[in-house]
């Protein structure tokens, strides 16, 4: 083995290594990275086979986290990896923006990158160095790549700047962004905020792309030490002559036409028609025409190109007639689709998303079982982009990865925002469907989604507006020009998108992908405070439509409601098997969940109805509540003995309402004034907590009759005379107050008669 490695410090302590020449020798470049415990396997294979007819960069990019690297068994029955998760996609997708862009534009050779995460650690997160790895098993191949990148994490915590983060520090950021770039360039930037400035922001990435300049110049040092020679590769097919004559007759019609501000379609049939006329003259056959094709569709865009960018640079006019930081005609309505929780149609230019939002239980929460990551998500936003919305007659297949990226990129912009578990017990899923598509459907979805969820009634803290800026720049003349809410076809033909969401105070999520070298900080600068205005005026007709969340939700919600209890009762409210929370939610008609948190249970309740929650309330806070002196309760009479009856107050409570204080006046047989299955009213006068003894009194609810004299209580000591008959009672028979619960008689002899003195009680 022939094995080279590199090391590099991050300037906290932590080191990276990267080892090649080991593992994974037959691809055409494979590396290890390693930061701690943490280990990414990456390799890259192209084919020697370059196809000269294609029109762009045959690249795949893989990102796939191993369970055996944490010790963890995959879930479901196959217990083995299957198709990548969401977070595997969008990792995958963020090595891909950084590295498509650096691969010569002649190269068209079918290129495999793969980066594997084969062991981990609970302190490091690994998708922050999978586009290094990537970029450096590039780098010691011989496959033809510009210049190496790197990607890093970089947050903010109270204050503070850190290059890849912990989990635990991740957690705390106000600022989270992954940045890709070369040692000269960013390329790529992703990320979510907490309401930040434009400067904040800026100052972040700047912080990142000086980490990445030393991880750029290892993997050169790398390479020089290995001595790689990129490989020769054929290049594309190409006819100066045609390119010539493309340009020379068609350019000026090219351009006459982009000033006319057509509509997307007519637009398009127009310059169709023009290259159609052009083909006419060549007078080719079908056969000549099939080989020609290929190059004529090349030249004509490349003239196409170059006009559309002349118009904006020298006129600052635009293909649908717009200025530089023009937005496009918006129009909204909320409230759209009668059954549904919420739902708003955002409709800006030939872009339109229908959004809906629905609120569901805990039962609904997506429960999360990545490698690294476990847990449950109570808020999912998804992104479907159908065919039709382009205008093209084809089947849907499944979600596609840009439909994921797009996806948790306005996740990212309306999470910010959500009110928190206390304020919102609902599991809450946004859709965006988008009907129409034309330039930046991603946020048209943070704007319907936005209006969508303040349709539903839910809180959120600030309002979300989103917008995509443009950048055409001329390294020749020094021109450039940043667009505001470009259109599809000035982010086909620009050298940037760059998307911005965030509320009146701050961003809270961005994604940006550059395509030519030199992007000043003074360029980004412009960007953002220009997005910052078009965000503004997108918000102010969204307020407009619905101008603060509905004070209540539609009647045909579930109502949701969260409490917690004392930890000590999960197990009362719960139930042996869990049978006292299924009958509960059985006779209630309600969905109950319980879970254990810090110190105590939270409990969470669904139902259709205000009543049945209600009930579902008082059925589980009378098994935790605490009886109280004093406290008035509806009880249900359980069981009669001699002395009284025994009433359930509370779930599982029950207390004596003995016979004496049924009623002022005296009551000789309990079941002359009460059966089992009554309901009564009842006071607790007296509460043993130690002995769990409760007496309880409905008298004393009662109005005192007029002219009743209280008895006055004996002295501490004396006994009750022995010919004192309560009630003019002839046998001397006299009820004491006792609490024996056995009730026995007991036989007390004295001087003047022999009595039965009855102690009915529940001691």
């Amino acid at each position: 083995m022939n094995i080279f490695s590199k090391e590099i410090n991050l300037g906290d302590g932590r080191k990276i290594s990267v080892e090649t020449g080991k593992l994974a020798k037959q691809a055409d470049g494979s590396v290890v990275l390693r930061q701690g415990n943490t280990m990414l396997l990456a390799t890259v294979c192209s084919s020697k086979d370059s196809n000269p007819e294609a029109d762009f960069m045959p690249l795949t990019v893989e990102y796939q986290e191993k369970y055996y690297s944490n010790g963890r068994f995959p879930g479901g029955f196959l217990k083995r990896e299957g198709k990548p998760s969401d977070h595997e996609i969008l990792t995958a997708r963020l090595i891909d923006r950084a590295l498509r862009p650096l691969f010569p534009k002649d190269y068209h050779s079918e290129t495999f990158v793969n980066v594997f995460l084969i062991s981990a650690d609970k302190e490091t997160m690994p998708d922050a160095y999978a586009g290094l790895a990537a970029s450096c098993a590039l780098a010691v191949s011989d496959v033809p790549i510009q210049e190496p990148i790197s990607e890093v994490r970089v947050v903010r915590v109270d204050g503070k700047i850190i290059i890849n983060p912990t989990f635990e520090e991740n957690a705390k950021a106000d600022i989270e962004m992954v940045v890709g770039a070369t040692y000269d360039n960013i390329l790529m930037v992703e990320g979510e905020m907490n309401e930040v400035s434009e400067a904040e922001m800026l100052e972040a990435i700047k912080a990142a792309h000086e980490a990445i300049k030393p991880m750029c110049l290892m993997q050169k040092e790398l390479a020089e030490e290995m001595k790689i020679v990129k490989r020769e590769y054929e290049p594309e097919i190409s006819d100066p002559e045609l390119k010539e004559k493309i340009a020379s007759e068609l350019y000026q019609k090219i351009y006459d036409t982009a000033k006319l501000a057509l509509g997307k379609h007519e637009r398009a049939e127009a310059f169709d028609k023009i290259k159609e006329d052009f083909v006419a003259t060549l007078g080719l056959t079908e056969e000549e025409l099939e080989e020609k094709q290929l190059l004529i569709d090349r030249y004509f865009d490349d003239s196409l190109r170059t006009a559309v960018r002349r118009l904006i640079l020298d006129e600052g006019k635009r293909l649908d007639g717009r200025k530089t930081n023009e937005i496009r005609p918006i129009w909204c309505e909320a409230d759209v689709l009668p059954s549904v929780h919420g739902s708003a149609i955002f409709t800006r230019g030939e872009t339109q998303s229908l959004a809906t939002c629905t609120l569901g239980t805990k039962l609904d929460e997506q429960i999360i079982d990545d490698v690294l990551e476990q847990g449950r998500n109570t808020f999912l936003l998804h992104y479907n982009f159908p065919p039709f919305a382009t205008g093209e007659a084809k089947a849907s297949r499944g979600i596609s990865r840009r439909e994921i990226g797009h996806g948790n990129l306005a996740h990212r912009a309306l999470k910010k925002v959500l009110p928190s578990e206390e304020e919102n017990p609902y599991t809450i899923r946004v859709v965006s469907d988008i009907l129409e598509s034309n330039g930046s459907s991603s946020m048209a979805s943070v704007c319907g989604g936005c209006l969508a969820l303040m349709d539903a009634g839910v809180k959120i803290k600030k309002p979300v507006s989103g917008i995509a800026m443009g950048l055409i720049t001329d390294t020749e003349s020094d021109k450039w020009a940043v667009l505001s809410d470009i259109l599809g076809d000035e982010d086909h033909l620009g050298d940037m998108d760059f998307k911005v969401a965030g509320t009146p105070d701050g961003i809270t999520a961005c994604q940006m992908d550059i395509k030519v070298d030199g992007l000043s900080y003074e360029i980004l600068a412009k960007a953002l405070q220009q997005a910052k205005e078009g965000r503004a005026h997108i918000l102010g007709i969204m307020l407009q439509t619905i101008p603060a969340p509905r004070a209540d939700y539609k009647p045909f919600v579930p109502r949701m409601t969260k409490f917690s209890i004392a930890k000590d009762f999960i197990g009362a409210v719960i139930g042996p098997g869990g049978k006292v929370i299924q009958e509960i939610q059985a006779s209630t008609n309600t969905v109950i969940t319980i879970e254990e948190t810090e110190g105590c249970g939270m409990v969470s309740i669904s139902a259709v109805n205000k009543d049945d929650m209600d009930k579902a309330i008082a059925r589980i806070k009378g098994i935790v509540a605490e009886p109280e002196v004093g406290e008035i309760y509806k009880g249900k009479v359980k069981s009669i003995v001699t002395f009284g009856a025994f009433v359930e107050i509370l779930p599982g409570k029950e207390g004596l309402l003995h016979v004496s204080e049924i009623d002022w006046k005296r009551i000789e047989k309990v079941e002359d004034v009460m059966k089992e299955g009554d309901e009564i009213e009842v006071k607790i006068i007296d509460f043993d907590k130690k002995a769990g003894k409760i007496k309880l009194s409905h008298r004393e609810l009662l109005p005192k009759p007029e002219g009743y004299v209280e008895r006055p209580a004996r002295p501490e000591g004396e006994r009750r005379p022995n010919n004192d008959r309560r009630g003019g009672n002839p046998k001397g028979n006299f009820h004491g107050n006792g609490d024996r619960r056995q009730g026995g008689n007991f036989h007390h002899k004295n001087n003047n008669n022999e009595g039965n003195n009855v102690n009915n009680g529940n001691e």
